[in-house]
């Protein structure tokens, strides 16, 4: 991770951009187009926190997407902290949160 005193704080636009990269394994599509993140915010002083929910409260992939975000946010300049928090409300409705690419690739209409 940088050092937040002395890298410019990436913009919020850069970590979704980042967070694009990280592929749900069981699906393989974007997190990011099936709606799983929620929101990202950074601190002034370089720690990023994501919130992002789950397919099911039993998705067993569920700790490995954590660490991947984890992962791939970590990597962006500026980045000094990463917290990943898993909610649940909303729950996650693909007919509501997912871009409408991955409705099509899921047959939702």
């Amino acid at each position: 991770m940088a050092d937040a005193e002395t890298a410019e704080l990436p913009t919020t636009d850069q970590l979704w951009e980042a967070l694009k990269g990280v592929e749900d394994p069981e699906l393989h599509m974007s997190i990011v187009e099936l709606g799983l993140i929620y929101d990202v915010a950074i601190a002034d002083d370089g720690e990023v926190t994501v919130d992002m929910t789950l397919t099911s409260p039993a998705c067993p992939v569920g700790p490995l997407l954590q660490g991947m975000i984890y992962h791939k946010v970590s990597e962006v300049e500026g980045v000094d902290g990463v917290e990943v928090n898993l909610v649940w409300s909303p729950p996650w409705d693909p007919r509501e949160m997912a871009s409408e690419e991955v409705k099509m690739a899921l047959g939702i209409w």
